[in-house]
């Protein structure tokens, strides 16, 4: 057992006992007594039902993970990797033809084993607390429409990476990092009016007085935008959302159906006003540059380990392949993921108080902006009282008892 061998082992069981622990000490987190924030908006009933909707999905997180971890060891131990590869080679293909297929085959697999999983959650467990509207078309169908988008997509990056790997040498991780965040960036573009509506159908707002609140505010701000339009969430769940897709004059105000159907018209522009915050402090601007630098630390990494015969023999493999090296570099970089994951939190987090704050300065209406987070956080059986090493970790967003507590001090400071 090589040095490889033992790393990659103590990331995939070191990974998985750091998410027990911490899922463990979020759920024992857990206060039984409702904060005051939320009184009149949760009832007793309804907030012992969100701590189970908690405590099911964390035991439902754990019992699958502890059934994919042992897969993927026992995958890796006992040469699926090769068995995979011998497959792909078999068919005389060239090399990128050859990745394509080895990694389609993986992907494909990897699909159809978490399948089984993804069907308990949305059928059994979303549908057990009242969240559930996917019907058995509309899952298959979008399983189907992620596979196509996924070969077509992905085997256009997929085939670029490939290529410059095969032919470019020592900088192909340049060229593949400049590539790589230019396609990114045209997918931002296109995916409003290409990509989204496969699953969804987006219709103008017709809601007269709702649209009229919402483009007076917009041009108060001086925000320019293509549209505002209302998404069909309810045909997969209860939950609601809302945000901002498209750059430029191609921007697009996008409210799920369920969102308008529970919320006041001042509640509404809140949460808008919010979003539009984002774009008004450079957020997006701001996480699109931390994207472009750490897949180009990535890429950078990864151009040390392509056709590492050691990193090979550890996963079983007969022989060496840019595409392989590709996957197994992934079980390698999941630590430095999981750092640069942790430190993206931490500045989304500042983003979302910096976007509140905004909200409250422009909408001044902090009550409703507050109202509107607690409807949100009931509507969706939200933890009030998450761990804090579970915020680190996994919040993009701060909780909710916070960002009230925040909005609550900008009020005071505004007075």
């Amino acid at each position: 057992m090589n040095y490889y061998t033992v790393a990659i082992l103590a990331i995939l069981i070191g990974t998985y006992i750091l998410d027990l622990i911490v899922d463990t000490l979020n759920v024992r987190h857990i206060r039984t007594k409702l904060p005051e924030e939320f009184e009149g908006y949760y009832d007793d009933e309804k907030y012992r039902k969100a701590q189970k909707y908690l405590k099911e999905n964390t035991r439902f997180g754990i019992i699958s993970h502890s059934i994919i971890t042992p897969i993927t060891i026992a995958f890796i131990v006992f040469g699926g990797f090769n068995a995979f590869d011998q497959f792909a080679r078999a068919l005389g293909l060239g090399p990128i033809a050859t990745g394509l297929i080895f990694s389609a085959a993986l992907m494909l697999a990897s699909h159809i084993i978490n399948i089984p999983f993804s069907i308990y959650h949305t059928f059994v467990i979303e549908d057990k607390y009242g969240f559930n509207k996917t019907t058995p078309k509309t899952f298959v169908l979008d399983i189907l429409k992620t596979w196509l988008l996924a070969a077509i997509i992905g085997g256009t990056i997929l085939s670029l990476v490939l290529w410059f790997f095969e032919r470019v040498g020592q900088w192909a991780w340049l060229y593949c990092w400049i590539a790589t965040i230019m396609f990114q960036i045209f997918l931002m573009f296109i995916a409003p009016v290409v990509i989204m509506p496969i699953f969804n159908k987006f219709i103008p707002l017709e809601k007269k007085g709702l649209k009229e609140a919402i483009e007076t505010y917009a041009n108060s701000q001086g925000f320019k935008m293509k549209g505002v339009y209302t998404m069909d969430g309810s045909k997969r769940s209860t939950k609601s959302n809302a945000f901002f897709t498209g750059f430029g004059r191609f921007r697009r105000i996008v409210l799920f159906d369920t969102l308008i159907e529970k919320h006041s018209v001042e509640e509404l522009v809140s949460v808008l006003a919010h979003e539009m915050g984002h774009y008004k402090k450079m957020h997006i601007l701001k996480s699109i540059l931390m994207a472009i630098m750490t897949t180009g630390v990535m890429f950078y990494i990864l151009s040390l380990f392509i056709n590492n015969r050691e990193l090979f023999t550890a996963f079983k493999m007969k022989e060496t392949s840019i595409y392989a090296s590709l996957f197994f570099f992934g079980f390698l970089y999941t630590p430095i993921e999981m750092i640069f994951s942790a430190f993206g939190n931490i500045m989304s987090r500042r983003h979302e108080y910096e976007a509140d704050a905004y909200a409250v300065e422009t909408y001044k209406n902090p009550a409703s902006m507050i109202s509107a987070l607690k409807k949100l956080n009931t509507e969706n059986l939200s933890n009030l009282t998450p761990h804090p090493l579970k915020v680190f970790l996994s919040y993009s967003h701060p909780p909710v008892l916070d960002r009230i507590a925040a909005i609550q001090e900008a009020e005071k400071k505004a007075a």
